[in-house]
């Protein structure tokens, strides 16, 4: 399960010390899991509940294959994912907050940062694109904020993906050898590998800052990745009071008839062929 924590761990447990889940048992898992995600939707649309689940952690802890995980079966228009780029010239004018509060979820609606607001006490702060002073009062102000949009209504849970320097290296030689990964390997990926002790730094004084009773971190260790999956999935399932909502099965009546001298149900014009 995640775990309740004042900081980052500065080492996770080595990988090779790791137990792994097998795959048959994670596959079935998170098949259940899944489906538990769906009846959540369910419960979301019909009470017209807001969530905002934000995801942070260090580079290759295994943030995208997660929220893959738990967006794969289920409605992209409930369960939005929220994954910034940097910001334009007119957005570094506004207020920091400003370009996230525009996706903040409206009645029905479960948004994912990818990535959040924390951007500028973690990789912002670490590789100076903003001022030390803008982080210290932006950490100092943040937990009421966060109290404001809890205030609100709004179910906020924050998940830190946490992983060794040994797996965080394995993982980024992996994406260097292997071609439909390197995309995955970008040059902030590299900054991070070798600034591990800055990003600690970092991580651990965000944590500290903005840990409170109205929006605690959970933190996962992410050294075997489907555990993480299934651990992180399972808490989140269990930190909202869903219920589940009885579908109603539609009628599906009778099909029209075919019309008199309509030979084809689609006009073949430009066709793909097998290939095998």
């Amino acid at each position: 399960m995640a775990k309740k924590s004042k900081d980052v761990p500065e080492e996770a447990a080595p990988a090779a010390e790791v137990t792994k889940l097998d795959r048959k048992t994670y596959e079935k898992e998170i098949a259940r899991l899944q489906v538990e995600l769906a009846h959540l939707q369910a419960w979301v649309k019909h009470s017209g509940a807001r969530i905002v689940v934000i995801f942070e952690g260090r580079d290759a802890a295994g943030k995208g294959g997660l929220i893959k995980r738990i967006t794969e079966k289920v409605s992209p228009r409930v369960f939005r994912v929220v994954a910034l780029p940097s910001p334009s010239d007119r957005e570094k004018s506004q207020i920091f907050m400003q370009r996230y509060v525009n996706h903040l979820p409206a009645a029905g609606e479960i948004v994912i940062f990818d990535r959040s607001w924390y951007n500028r006490p973690g990789v912002e702060r670490v590789m100076g694109f903003t001022e030390e002073s803008r982080v210290k009062a932006f950490l100092e102000g943040l937990p009421q904020l966060e109290a404001w949009l809890v205030g609100s209504g709004i179910i906020l849970l924050k998940y830190f993906l946490d992983v060794s320097e040994e797996e965080q290296e394995r993982r980024f030689r992996q994406r260097a050898d292997d071609p439909v990964r390197q995309w995955k390997l970008s040059p902030m990926d590299v900054e991070s590998y070798r600034r591990w002790w800055d990003y600690t730094a970092a991580y651990s004084e965000m944590i500290r800052k903005t840990d409170t009773d109205h929006a605690p971190w959970w933190i996962v260790d992410s050294s075997d990745k489907k555990r993480a999956r299934i651990n992180a999935i399972t808490h989140l399932l269990s930190s909202i009071p869903y219920e589940k909502i009885k579908f109603d099965r539609p009628k599906f009546g009778k099909r029209q008839e075919r019309p008199k001298g309509f030979d084809k149900d689609i006009v073949l014009r430009n066709v793909v062929q097998n290939v095998i």
